[in-house]
């Protein structure tokens, strides 16, 4: 069995070689806004979609969760308000939550027609709401009755008939009828570290679980420094450090230890910090890409994958 852990010795003099040359990485002063390892801000919100027939599928891990016409998830943001009804998520954040419109919205089985209502957003058009609250699909949920989007960024969750969160069943309650699932199945055999081809993200990197890993732009490279602290930690997990015989498709050289405030090591990649995301619920899964705006998918170099 391999050991994830294991840090040859070869390894520390390369962290010192390393370490010096971090300063002249060719981003480490390039992470704010505008910068070229930053992804493009779309110009244009997402093509909103409309709501058409709503329902309520049961989730195995979120219960009764409201879907749209073509059976997507629908989700409630926190920033927004349900009374007045008011959307906060415009621009950017539309084009990853795109509003669901309310034209055509009819209630299907177990909505009561009376909570639906709709929003006018600033562009004159009007949004669904349930409840109050304002409705969107999120854009990596490619599929029907996928629920990536529960949880980011905290703020972010799916809704139940009665405009709730939507949340595990209570235990003892009756188990829902499981449904085939289109998810892939967990990868055997991966190397601790290793490289994916992603659809949307390119050549990215991920751990021997098959997490993708992630870099924080509000981390620094020179000095090499973790902001990730307090709260930020329980969402995004600091990767732990591997045995470079096991890594595939990645520089050795590019890997050296990090000394967090709390006395843990966690693995860098060209200087810059690695984590994992607790709201990927897959191997492959890439929901954290984008997060904020600050949490990027990376590219085996080191840099922001685009």
């Amino acid at each position: 069995m391999r050991k994830s852990t294991v840090v040859p010795a070869i390894l520390t003099v390369a962290a010192v070689m390393l370490t010096a040359a971090c300063g002249g990485s060719a981003d480490t002063a390039t992470t704010g806004a505008g910068s070229p390892e930053r992804p493009a801000a779309a110009s244009n919100e997402a093509q909103a979609p409309k709501a058409g027939r709503l329902s309520v599928w049961q989730s195995e891990e979120l219960g009764p969760v409201v879907t749209d016409g073509a059976g997507f998830t629908l989700y409630r943001f926190d920033q927004d308000t349900a009374n007045p009804p008011t959307s906060t998520c415009a621009g950017d954040c539309a084009a990853t939550w795109p509003p669901v419109l309310v034209d055509d919205a009819q209630a299907g089985p177990g909505l009561d027609s009376a909570l639906i209502g709709s929003v006018k957003r600033a562009d004159g058009s009007l949004q669904l709401t349930l409840a109050g609250w304002p409705l969107y699909r999120y854009v990596q949920d490619t599929a029907p009755r996928q629920t990536r989007g529960h949880g980011i960024g905290g703020t972010w969750f799916a809704a139940a008939p009665d405009g709730k969160k939507a949340e595990a069943p209570a235990p003892g309650a009756t188990e829902p009828t499981k449904t085939p699932s289109s998810e892939p199945a967990a990868p055997k055999a991966l190397p601790a570290l290793s490289t994916v081809d992603d659809a949307r993200h390119g050549t990215i990197v991920r751990d021997g679980k098959g997490r993708t890993l992630y870099r924080f732009t509000k981390d620094t490279a020179w000095p090499m420094k973790s902001n990730c602290q307090g709260d930020c930690l329980k969402v995004w997990k600091p990767a732990k450090l591997v045995d470079k015989n096991d890594i595939k498709g990645i520089d050795p050289k590019l890997l050296i230890p990090y000394t967090r405030p709390d006395g843990t090591q966690q693995l860098t990649l060209d200087c810059w910090p690695l984590y994992w995301y607790t709201g990927d619920k897959q191997p492959g899964d890439t929901t954290g890409h984008g997060v904020n705006d600050t949490w990027f998918t990376v590219r085996p170099d080191g840099k922001l994958a685009k």
